[in-house]
């Protein structure tokens, strides 16, 4: 299918993009990537009169590592990220992350910044960008805003952002050097948005859990954390973490969602695998926090 007739504004400044988008802000859409825009558009479930345009404008494809954090501009491309090894040096669990979007040739041209305001519930970056923290740097003809991982992600498909603000940057704040983490999806084909998945990190300090973040996603509206989980690990030894703590996490991992069923999997199996991999993410996210302490 073909989508329906649209006006395409190449703009060479933010404040250029930021004066269509204050002129029509709920006939205007912001494309980068497009990777997920343009089939919405294709299929007609997306129909703006504008697409306003980020690629032209310079400065923005920015990957920036810097004390603690990690800053990626709005065109900065999934591949670019992917390759990069300062990236990887300083948040591996994102590098791990990225080779699950779909395919190669869809890095080449998704942008991570992108791929997180459009906020599929199933789909890797959102889920990262809970467990890491950090925040949107949203712009709007009116002034320049922060909005925390937290508070970012409303419901499906659907964020804080506002019609006529732009996200110029997503800021990921990145582990210690006593992290692990652990990145795992079921797929039905590699590729494919995921049937469920899990994102977690934990960090020692002293040999017991400082700080421990899970995050399922494929299983709600948005990407979920995992606060009694995480609240079940903090404090405790590493080598107390045994076969039963494991599975009082994927007990609780399991309770804490309300998943519907759909052609792709039952509610009841999507909680199921979800404990299962709450506990594998938790175990392996330990043996590698124990082998960098």
């Amino acid at each position: 299918m073909k989508p329906p007739p649209f006006t395409h504004h190449a703009c060479r400044s933010v404040e250029e993009a930021l004066g269509l988008l204050d002129a029509d802000p709920d006939g205007s859409k912001v494309i980068s990537g497009g990777q997920s825009l343009v089939p919405m558009m294709n299929l007609r479930l997306a129909s703006p009169a504008h697409l306003v345009d980020l690629n032209p404008i310079p400065g923005l494809n920015g990957i920036d590592v810097g004390r603690g954090t990690l800053t990626l501009g709005a065109t900065a491309r999934q591949h670019a990220v992917e390759r990069s090894a300062d990236v990887t040096a300083a948040a591996p669990l994102l590098t791990a992350a990225l080779a699950h979007v779909g395919h190669p040739q869809i890095r080449n041209r998704g942008t991570v910044v992108g791929s997180i305001c459009h906020a599929d519930p199933a789909a890797e970056m959102p889920a990262v960008f809970l467990t890491l923290g950090g925040e949107v740097t949203a712009q709007s003809a009116a002034g320049t805003r922060s909005i925390a991982a937290e508070d970012f992600f409303d419901s499906y498909l659907t964020t804080a952002l506002e019609p006529n603000e732009i996200a110029t940057a997503v800021t990921f704040n990145t582990p210690n050097g006593s992290s692990g983490w652990h990145f795992e999806e079921v797929t039905r084909r590699h590729g494919d948005f995921a049937i469920i998945g899990v994102v977690a990190l934990l960090t020692l300090a002293d040999g017991r859990i400082s700080d421990a973040r899970l995050t399922i996603f494929g299983g709600a509206a948005t990407p979920v954390r995992l606060p009694a989980v995480e609240q079940l690990l903090v404090g405790v030894a590493a080598g107390d973490v045994d076969a039963d703590l494991l599975a009082q996490a994927a007990r609780e991992a399991s309770a804490a969602l309300r998943p519907g069923d759909d052609i792709h999997a039952s509610g009841d199996y999507r909680r199921h695998v979800a404990g299962v991999l709450t506990a594998r993410g938790i175990r392996t996210s330990l043996e590698r926090a124990s082998a960098r302490a």
